[in-house]
């Protein structure tokens, strides 16, 4: 990844928020937010601003598809093939439910993926105006300085667990075994905030059900550029492709391997 084209890449995320996703927080009427599915929702920021991305994307490096959050939802079958060849992953409007509430935090990712393996990754909160990138190799930077992943320092690590996915039961079983052994916190219920916060120290460990590719991609490469680590409960990296759920990330390989058995069982 060029410097070029991680410049190119950060000036079409701020333009894209400037022109289209900025807008319209906390300015959205009813007839602009809809609900895909169950607790999950889609805005008009979040359809405007994919085709936007995309096709910034495309004159960045047309060598590499194009496969959109928004897009897979109209066509699922996108993802059968996400974890092949040269792909630029875009989750247009992460923590949406927040966004269409008026509230962050939200963020916009990208994500440059070869075979399943992500090359090169963008968080941008647009409302602060932080920009986290990552590039395989070359390490983890928050607004052009590079950083290192650091743990809170608790006795107790503190846990952002992920569980509205879970059965009731399976919700009460986790509960139980990490009871007096990780503090738990309230998630951003955005994994464009939730992966910063495991690399600046407000986070120990936290829990992901569901691993789509946009909404990890990024993350995940960012972690790991900054010294932590993510991985699922029998130990496997993240891949693009991979549709199992359940994903543990971490500050450091150390407390990974502290919480794992908890949080697993």
């Amino acid at each position: 990844m060029t410097d070029a084209r991680h410049v190119a890449v950060s000036a079409l995320l701020r333009q894209v928020a400037a022109e289209i996703v900025l807008p319209r927080f906390q300015h959205l009427d009813a007839a602009d937010i809809e609900e895909k599915e169950k607790d999950d929702l889609v805005t008009i920021a979040d359809r405007e601003a994919e085709l936007a991305l995309a096709e910034g994307l495309a004159s960045i490096d047309g060598g590499a598809r194009i496969v959109g959050e928004e897009a897979c939802a109209a066509d699922p079958t996108l993802l059968e093939t996400v974890g092949d060849g040269r792909v630029w992953l875009i989750d247009p409007v992460d923590g949406t439910n927040n966004f269409a509430a008026g509230q962050t935090p939200f963020g916009m990712m990208i994500a440059l993926v070869e075979d399943g393996v992500p090359q090169a990754g963008w968080l941008y909160d647009p409302v602060a105006d932080r920009m986290c990138h990552a590039i395989r190799g070359g390490g983890a930077f928050i607004d052009g300085t590079r950083v290192t992943a650091q743990g809170t320092g608790q006795a107790e690590p503190v846990a952002a667990l992920a569980t509205y996915f879970m059965t009731e039961e399976d919700r009460a079983a986790l509960t139980a075994r990490v009871a007096g052994k990780l503090t738990l916190v309230e998630i951003p219920r955005c994994a464009a905030e939730q992966y910063p916060r495991l690399v600046l120290g407000t986070n120990d460990v936290a829990l992901f059900q569901r691993t789509l590719p946009w909404d990890h991609a990024p993350g995940v490469l960012f972690l790991e550029e900054a010294g932590g680590h993510v991985a699922r409960a029998d130990g496997s990296p993240f891949r693009v492709g991979d549709t199992r759920r359940g994903m543990l990330g971490a500050a450091s390989p150390a407390l990974w391997d502290q919480a794992a058995p908890l949080v697993f069982g």
